[in-house]
């Protein structure tokens, strides 16, 4: 059997906790950031454990995670 191969997009999405959960950060918080309130953006801070049932198909997409 040949190696699987990691989808890229997706290794720089999701992170694979030492617990095993994967984390992810929020969205919206790349570019246009002139129009969205500090409030707004310090909310966007910081991670978050993917939903369960996202959890197969993430996992799918990252064989060695």
């Amino acid at each position: 059997m040949p190696k699987m191969k990691t989808k890229k997009g997706a290794a720089k999405r999701f992170k694979a906790r030492g617990s095993g959960s994967i984390k992810r950060s929020k969205a919206f918080l790349r570019h246009i950031l002139t129009k969205k309130t500090t409030k707004r953006k310090r909310g966007l801070r910081g991670t978050l454990t993917i939903h369960a049932s996202n959890e197969p198909s993430i996992r799918a997409m990252l064989p060695y995670a």
